[in-house]
């Protein structure tokens, strides 16, 4: 549905790109992850996505339109949700008759199905909110357009420990199979339970790009205190009652991803990540 097609982008000119070359695509009906360093280009990737940066080479495709154009056809089925931003301190019910009219498929209900998630009415006053109480608004607001493609970067920040939860079972009542949702986030315990994608980017290189159900066919992760299986691990990380470990999977087990481990094993060890996921072999 959404392809970027080698792109470079700098701030300034004459600066170090964010983005060199960088490639990607999106299939349909999916809840990705996008996983990164500070630094790594998550957002800039995300406002080249929506249309709001434009490359300084290359371009972004959505249903083959380019998303530079800005047009409604596209502008219309598309939603992000930065990780800062500010909304008018007038009612709720106002933001939503001003704005619902841009996509044709918002759903009032819906909103208010996805506000109920966070324990919130629409008869909310948007300027007595608190930041957190607005992120819950807006990414209600946001689902409830039903656009076909969503992005959002760093949601969880500013939730609290019930909101998090909170923001889990509201992103799984919303997925349906002609909808893409993006999640740009370094909290990634917060989306662990949620994604069926995960895309690692780095140096404005795709370093994993593979399903969670692909994931945990090839990887095993454990928690454990044996030395032995530690020292036979692709990763660890010390835990309480030992070490997270992520071994791989040759006896076909099944476990929960852990992001973390995840995310540490292929920045540390890129190539044979990308071995393991992208050689020609593994395809199957």
């Amino acid at each position: 549905m959404l392809q970027v097609k080698n792109i470079s982008f700098s701030y300034r000119r004459g600066k170090k790109e964010v983005l060199n070359d960088f490639s990607l695509s999106l299939e349909g009906g999916r809840v990705y992850g996008l996983l990164g360093k500070n630094g790594a280009g998550k957002s800039t990737l995300l406002y080249l996505m929506s249309g709001l940066l434009t490359p300084k080479h290359g371009k972004v495709m959505y249903h083959d339109t380019d998303v530079q154009r800005r047009l409604p056809i596209t502008l219309q089925d598309m939603f992000l949700v930065p990780e800062e931003f500010e909304l008018p301190a007038i009612s709720l019910i106002s933001y939503v008759e001003l704005n619902s009219k841009f996509y044709p498929r918002f759903s009032k209900e819906d909103m208010v199905k996805y506000l109920h998630f966070f324990e919130m009415d629409l008869d909310a006053d948007l300027g007595a909110l608190s930041m957190g109480q607005k992120k819950k608004v807006f990414m209600s607001f946001a689902l409830a357009t039903n656009t076909s493609l969503l992005l959002m970067d760093e949601p969880t920040n500013g939730l609290d420990i019930p909101g998090k939860s909170q923001f889990r079972k509201f992103i799984a009542s919303g997925m349906t199979d002609d909808k893409t949702i993006v999640i740009s986030t370094h909290q990634v315990r917060d989306i662990d339970k949620v994604l069926d994608h995960v895309l690692i980017m780095d140096n404005s290189r795709v370093l994993l790009d593979a399903s969670t159900a692909d994931i945990c066919r090839r990887l095993l992760f454990v928690e454990s205190d044996d030395r032995e299986l530690a020292m036979t691990a692709l990763y660890t990380l010390p835990s309480v009652q030992g070490n997270f470990l992520m071994l791989p999977n040759k006896a076909d087990e099944e476990s929960e991803i852990n992001l973390e481990l995840l995310f540490g094993a292929t920045l540390a060890a890129p190539d044979a990540i990308a071995a393991m996921f992208h050689s020609k072999t593994n395809e199957q």
